[in-house]
């Protein structure tokens, strides 16, 4: 069994877990759940996740909890995490925002909220590389990927924009598939 956790400090914990369960039931694996709200947490995982919510807020608290030095030194250690909307801007190399102590533990620079406001929100079924079929994504106030790292790999895009990448063992998303059902992204990100 592995340890699959999800920084809980803010965004769509239960979702990701469930989203999570799904994908290891899809390929055979067992895994345990555990939500990451102080540090002394993230090295005893296997698996790491670090959902959207407000990258200023995500970023401080993960701070403060002392969280962010044990996300580096997690992903340092090669074992696979996925960070998506805010979470990707928070482990970015550049948010563009200083109010956003971002991680560098993926060598891309993005645009908060780029994709518009909440009412700009909409949905995309989107090619991704690795996967066998369109990916229901859903974007809510999506950051725009404007610049990536020559060892990142662009894995899908809407309007020829990077709207996923993978460095190594990150995978990132400009959006929230842990708003489907689909759990196969969480599939590519952890069991491929």
């Amino acid at each position: 069994m592995r340890t699959a956790g999800v920084v809980a400090v803010q965004g769509d914990v239960a979702e990701h877990a469930a989203a999570i369960s799904r994908a290891a039931d899809r390929h055979d694996e067992v895994v345990e759940v555990t939500e990451i709200r102080t540090a002394g947490v993230v090295p005893d995982c296997d698996l790491l996740l670090l959902p959207g919510g407000e990258s200023t807020t995500i970023s401080h608290l993960l701070a403060e909890a002392g969280i962010d030095e044990e996300i580096r030194a997690f992903v340092r250690s090669g074992k696979p995490m996925l960070a998506t909307c805010a979470g990707l801007i928070v482990a970015s190399r550049d948010a563009k925002d200083d109010r956003v102590a971002t991680l560098d533990v993926i060598d891309v620079t993005v645009d908060r909220n780029a994709f518009g406001r909440q009412a700009d929100s909409f949905e995309a079924d989107l090619t991704v590389t690795g996967l066998d079929r369109p990916f229901p994504a859903v974007f809510i106030r999506a950051p725009l990927i404007d610049e990536v790292g020559d060892r990142v790999e662009t894995l899908a895009t809407v309007d020829d924009r990077p709207v996923a990448v993978r460095q190594g063992n990150v995978v990132g998303t400009s959006f929230h598939p842990e708003l489907t059902d689909d759990s196969r992204l969480h599939g590519l990100a952890f069991f491929r």
